[in-house]
């Protein structure tokens, strides 16, 4: 039996300490998949648990240098305004102690003549007091993971710090004791060389930080969307209760202005409700005695009676913060190409600095070791792959919480980068086209049997969830008080359903099921409805024919604009549809698709994007996440569409929670865009690396100036992913 656990991890910082982690951990006899996150530095595990355990998980983590601890879910422990902190701690101190090594340093430079140094300052010993608290307390943690890293039989970036400040602190402690009892000029030094790096680098890590933080603005939102209690209402009475404790069946009372703590059913009162942040749907709700309520919704004014119908870890907010977490803690493929990269990336350096050092000590300037050390530290600090690691998953945090803050969830990063690069787009028509409410608009049947056949048709209907059984048995149930039970249901694929109930057989199909036991006059009156784009359903009582039944379902406004944006964009939409050609072809030509088949069933639709998938295309399916999962699990992203608690969350890659097909189209833009911003910062961390190490190679950067350009690096890197928060859709 396998297991998933979730867990944070402490000591990352740079992609290969997640690479590594992933790497030894799926080793381990019984562990089947393994993901940790360098932006959340969180990560999922799961396992086999007779196999292994979380405690030997994580003593193999704590084994090669990082810390791991369980969480109950990814986003909801942990507190990284400490670790901030502590950064900050780190870095003042560390700074404090620089600046009289800054100071000193202008000593070096004639165009810095004028800027006053006291004697004291460039005094070797005071430098040496001065660079040892930063060497070896403010930057021990440098020195316990790369420790951990070289035991485990790896390199990090960890290791490029240890290697380039030790080089600059221990080679100007040396010159410090041979020169002590000399009279010559006190030698040049790099200390400064040695603080500058350690300052600047915790610098960085303090600014990505504090910009990491914002890349989880959405989900926090989310968050603050739940409440910790409700008022409880029993026996007149009113009192507080907590919302883990609430059970379906509860009576809760919502006063005006109030956040309606748990999904649930008014039984009493009325009001409008702002579903904004949960839905994307700026305008207020109308809700009245029957309508449903959500968690994180607020009651504008009125006072409702709300009977709880699910308990709250069951919630549709509940769901959707799973899937925006799932989402923003999962890797998009891309990110195996940086995976790969810095996988080799720091031992590619290590044999640079070793290049720089043997040339520079060798060649261009024979016996100057203080020279070519100074070369060699810059190239280590230089070609951190930070910026590398950080390059995907803060884009896929980002876009993926502006989608959610849309009404838009990816469940998976994959999702987000496969849903851009789809050509071809199967809109399904009941309930994605259309509202997916259909009424019954016809009803042919002999007046003098008509009741008897109605409650014969509505008994078997009564079982079913599609949209044409409600609105049948809606309207059944308009005229007769109650029906009876029918027994032996099932469906006819891609026709109807039939069943026994009252002793006589009852079906209700499609008029190409039996088409010809119908007449002349029924085909022509079947043909009539079909041609006002009507969904006609036949009866047959007995194998005989008992009427006719004609169905309408009204285009939702967004249909016709959704597809033109589709078109623009340059996707290919195809209608297929269960229904009739005649209806099928009258919805086509309002939203203006060209390309549609009919009179297919859930299976059909499946194997027809199948045969599309074999000629290369990539297929996007949106249906409305009952009928057409087939359909939607076959397809490259299948896409969920509905409004509320109907939505069917787990149908699809991804969930448009809002009945809107503009919904649809934000989603392929939001998926373009943050792929754009993920290659923008591949390009950056790339273009970075190539152009700076040849520069520290010919010696035109300074170590100290490397420090801080790796920094902007990595900070520039989330900066740019945060644009994404500002997208503009058309």
């Amino acid at each position: 039996m396998e297991e998933t656990k979730y867990f944070s991890v402490t000591g990352m910082h740079c992609a290969a300490c997640a690479t590594r982690i992933e790497k030894t951990i799926s080793k381990i006899d019984g562990v089947k998949d393994i993901h940790v996150n360098l932006a959340t530095e969180k990560g999922r595990v799961t396992f086999y648990k007779k196999r292994t355990n979380l405690k030997e998980i994580f003593d193999k983590i704590r084994k090669i240098g990082f810390e791991a601890k369980a969480i109950a879910k990814l986003s909801t422990e942990g507190n990284p305004y400490k670790e901030i902190k502590k950064l900050q701690q780190r870095f003042f101190l560390s700074a404090l102690l620089t600046i009289p090594l800054a100071w000193a340093m202008f000593d070096h430079f004639t165009w810095a003549s004028f800027i006053q140094v006291p004697a004291l300052l460039t005094e070797p010993l005071l430098q040496l007091i001065l660079t040892i608290p930063i060497q070896f307390i403010i930057g021990f943690p440098f020195y316990e993971r790369a420790w951990k890293a070289v035991k485990s039989g790896h390199a990090n970036m960890d290791v490029l710090v240890v290697l380039s400040t030790s080089a600059a602190f221990f080679y100007s402690h040396y010159l410090t004791f041979t020169t002590l009892q000399s009279t010559m000029p006190p030698p040049v030094l790099y200390f400064e060389t040695s603080a500058f790096i350690i300052t600047f680098i915790l610098l960085g890590k303090l600014l990505e930080a504090k910009t990491k933080l914002k890349t989880t603005e959405a989900l926090k939102n989310l968050y603050q969307l739940q409440t910790k209690t409700a008022t409880l209402y029993e026996n007149g009475r009113e009192f507080p209760s907590p919302v883990q404790q609430l059970v379906p069946g509860d009576i809760l009372i919502i006063k005006a202005g109030e956040k309606i703590p748990i999904d649930g059913e008014v039984i009493f009162g009325s009001t409008m409700v702002n579903e904004s942040l949960l839905t994307g749907e700026s305008i207020p709700v109308e809700k009245a005695m029957g309508s449903p309520v959500y968690a994180g919704t607020i009651n504008h004014h009125g006072l409702l009676r709300v009977k709880v119908t699910t308990k709250e870890s069951e919630t549709t907010l509940s769901q959707i913060i799973q899937i925006v977490e799932e989402a923003q803690n999962s890797k998009a493929p891309i990110q195996q190409t940086a995976d790969q990269i810095t996988a080799i990336f720091v031992p590619i350096v290590l044999i640079i600095a070793t290049m720089t050092f043997l040339i520079w000590y060798l060649s261009l300037q024979p016996d100057q070791l203080g020279t070519a050390l100074e070369k060699t530290i810059a190239v280590l600090i230089i070609a951190c792959p930070c910026a590398l690691g950080l390059a995907t998953p803060t884009s896929v945090m980002v876009g993926s919480g502006r989608a959610a803050q849309m009404g838009i969830l990816f469940k998976e990063g994959k999702n987000l980068e496969v849903l851009g690069k789809c050509r071809t787009i199967i809109l399904d028509k009941t309930g994605t086209l259309t509202e997916g409410k259909p009424h019954v608009t016809n009803i042919q049947i002999d007046s003098q049997q008509q009741e008897e056949v109605l409650k014969l048709v509505g008994a078997v209907e009564q079982g079913f969830n599609h949209p044409i059984a409600k609105a049948i048995v809606s309207h059944v149930q308009s005229i007769l008080p109650s029906l009876p039970t029918a027994e032996q249901v099932q469906t006819i694929p891609g026709h109807g359903v039939e069943a026994k109930v009252l002793g006589k057989k009852v079906v209700i199909a499609n008029p190409s099921y039996q088409l010809h036991s119908l007449s002349n006059n029924q085909k022509q009156q079947v043909k009539k409805l079909e041609s006002a784009g009507k969904t006609v359903m036949i009866i047959w009582i007995d194998t005989h024919f008992a009427g006719i039944i004609a169905v309408a379902d009204q285009l939702r406004n967004s249909s016709a604009p959704a597809v033109a944006r589709l078109k623009r964009l340059g996707l290919k939409p195809i209608l297929l549809t269960g229904d009739n050609p005649y209806t099928g072809m009258a919805v086509a030509k309002q939203v203006g698709i060209q390309k549609l088949q009919t009179g297919l069933s859930p299976i059909d639709k499946a194997h027809i994007i199948q045969s599309l998938q074999k000629k290369g295309e990539k297929v996007i399916m949106v249906g409305d996440g009952m009928n057409d999962a087939p359909a939607l699990a076959v397809a490259d992203i299948g896409i969920a569409i509905g409004s509320g608690s109907d939505i069917a969350i787990e149908s699809g890659d991804v969930t448009i929670i809002q009945g809107d097909l503009h919904r649809l189209v934000d989603a392929i833009q939001i998926s373009k865009k943050t792929m754009t911003n993920i290659k923008q910062n591949f390009l950056w961390a790339f273009l970075y690396n190539l152009v700076m190490i040849p520069f520290a190679m010919l010696g035109l950067l300074a170590p100290w100036l490397a420090g801080a350009a790796m920094a902007f690096s990595s900070v520039s890197v989330v900066l740019n992913a945060l644009r994404l928060k500002k997208l503009k859709l058309h």
